[in-house]
């Protein structure tokens, strides 16, 4: 905007289209535009691609909303993956349930001992040593 002291100017005071280059000779508008003589209408012409506008808008929004929808999924199978406890592991109550049903007997033991085809009298087996 000029400044006020620009105004004063002669060249400036003498343009009738509000001091604005290439206006000369056009009246203001009262959105501050130049009247356009041939087209009374010029100032209302971006509603003539509206329609297509308002598409491209629709779009856009139905992308953003596309994306949005396969981040929640990826976020989604991803949690699938990751070994989370409290949800994996089976509850304190259900652990003690199926400790409560293990038992150790010895009435089998030496029936297994005589089935058993392991040597009592091998040494015993220490990882990284050769014998």
């Amino acid at each position: 905007m000029p400044e006020p002291a620009e105004m004063s100017r002669p060249d400036v005071a003498k343009m009738s289209g509000g001091g604005a280059p290439g206006n000369e000779g056009k009246n203001p508008v009262a959105n501050g535009h130049a009247e356009n003589d041939s087209n009374p209408f010029a100032e209302y012409m971006w509603m003539e691609n509206e329609e297509e506008y308002n598409r491209q808008v629709e779009e856009e929004l139905l992308e953003q909303e596309f994306l949005e929808r396969c981040f929640q999924e990826m976020l989604d199978e991803e949690d699938q993956d990751w070994f989370i406890p409290e949800r994996d592991l089976p509850s304190v109550g259900q652990i003690q349930q199926q400790l409560n049903g293990l038992s150790v007997s010895d009435e089998n033991v030496e029936e297994i001992l005589r089935k058993s085809i392991l040597n009592p009298e091998a040494k015993e087996f220490v990882p990284g040593v050769k014998y």
